[in-house]
């Protein structure tokens, strides 16, 4: 039984008629994270899986940035999936697919985009803030998938707050881990080390992490050369 789910939305504006979702942390975090996406993105095609969108904020608004881009949105929460939906309709971008029930603790979660209408071979994996608020085994199961399903020069990208040598970059890192672990032992910030060691079992290698705002750091991942 799946039983570690968030919803997010909660926090923000809910104004809409329909099922959108408003969260604050997009408000707060969206372009600064395009801001490194953008960077990989730029001038390439492709398709590119949102690995946990959440309300659906972040992937409507990427795919206004990179048009040339096909963006696959995911998620486990049916509120969440509903959220993305609407948010999709809302901007009637085609460049949006609609949103997938995705499990990442399944290795294998690409599983349900295989038949002919799902996407190839992937140019990148973005994931923000899930692998904190999940089980250790989502973590697992989304860089194993990563390590399958990306083509070789596509990338995955992670967002989110990470300790570093096993301590962490800010106090208010800290209580936020001893809260997510005292509401679920199997939760808790997630170390870089144990990330990039976790990569390097499945044949991926850190190679980039980047400083964002409010303590947050983004790592990104591709494959070993050879």
């Amino acid at each position: 039984m799946i039983d570690y789910t968030v919803e997010f939305g909660k926090d923000g504006r809910h104004g809409e008629s329909d099922d959108r979702l408003d969260a604050a942390a997009f408000h707060r975090n969206h372009a600064a994270i395009w801001a490194v996406l953008e960077k990989f993105l730029r001038g390439k095609t492709g398709d590119v899986v949102e690995a946990g969108s959440g309300t659906g904020q972040h992937v409507v608004f990427f795919a206004q940035h990179a048009p040339g881009v096909t963006w696959w949105p995911s998620d486990l929460n049916d509120n969440h999936l509903r959220s993305i939906a609407a948010w999709i309709a809302h901007e009637n971008l085609a460049n949006v697919r609609p949103p997938l029930r995705i499990d990442l603790s399944n290795p294998q979660w690409r599983a349900e985009m295989s038949d002919s209408h799902g996407p190839g071979a992937l140019l990148a994996i973005f994931c923000a803030n899930v692998i904190h608020i999940a089980p250790w085994r989502v973590a697992e199961g989304l860089i194993a998938g990563a390590a399958r399903y990306l083509r070789p020069d596509g990338r995955l990208f992670l967002y989110g707050p990470f300790k570093r040598g096993g301590k962490h970059t800010a106090l208010s890192n800290a209580v936020f881990d001893t809260s997510l672990r005292d509401n679920n032992p199997e939760w808790g910030v997630r170390d870089v080390d144990e990330m990039a060691v976790l990569a390097q079992h499945n044949g991926l290698k850190l190679a980039e992490l980047i400083d964002m705002p409010a303590n947050n750091l983004i790592l990104t991942f591709e494959r070993h050369a050879g």
